[in-house]
């Protein structure tokens, strides 16, 4: 049984690895804003808290937590996410500061405090997008989302190097489309080929054994653009 947290829970991939993991036998962590549906789901082994990865005192106070609860950490995965699709000249400065401090600057702070809580062998799985890719294709109004992500993979990139000698082993997943909530208030209408549950279903498979094999990678999780 692995000790496992999972941010951005409260619905799509997030809430779907809640409940697969859950399946497996594996003692949950689920932080989200929302803490309710992975809650009156009333999953074995598994804790949901109300958490926004991007208030820096929560994050602290999380340490807290983990020394009381958890001891350990095997497993952490960022997958919470802030998007704005808007017009680079209709985006507020706050819109830009939120996608930042969700998906850069949340994702650094809470791989600080889970740090001291994990092993050589623990695996630190980031979520990014194919928009953060160098290089692919880019679309028009996700200026924050896409450069935010694309700040994730050179922080993982970053921190494998830093502890490649003492693990744990930091991996970066770049994920196309899905078909969750999120990508239907940013693009009504778009079908994506996978759904979340696929693809929930794949990333606990990699994160649980991805960092035998890969330690600073950038895997790209689409078979389509986006």
């Amino acid at each position: 049984m692995k000790n496992v947290i999972i941010t951005g829970t409260s619905r799509g991939i997030g809430f779907e690895m809640v409940k697969l993991f859950s399946e497996a036998g594996h003692n949950v962590l689920a932080l989200s804003r929302n803490s309710k549906p992975v809650s009156d789901l009333k999953l074995k082994n598994v804790t949901a808290l109300e958490f926004d990865i991007a208030n820096e005192p929560e994050v602290v106070n999380l340490s807290a937590y983990l020394q009381k609860a958890m001891k350990t950490v095997d497993v952490l995965i960022n997958n919470a996410g802030f998007l704005v699709n808007k017009p680079f000249a209709e985006i507020t400065a706050e819109e830009f500061k939120r996608s930042y401090g969700v998906n850069v600057f949340g994702v650094a702070s809470l791989i600080k405090t889970a740090l001291p809580f994990m092993k050589t062998d623990g695996h630190v799985v980031n979520i990014s997008s194919m928009g953060g890719i160098q290089g692919s294709v880019k679309f028009p109004g996700l200026s924050a989302y896409s450069s935010s992500k694309g700040a994730v993979i050179t922080l993982t990139e970053l921190l494998a190097e830093e502890y490649k000698e003492t693990g744990p082993s930091f991996n970066v997943l770049a994920l196309g489309s899905v078909q969750t909530e999120m990508l239907e208030e940013a693009f009504p209408g778009f079908k994506a080929p996978l759904s979340a549950t696929e693809m929930a279903e794949y990333i606990l498979d990699f994160s649980l054994s991805g960092n035998k094999f890969y330690n600073g990678k950038i895997l790209q999780v689409s078979s389509t653009t986006p």
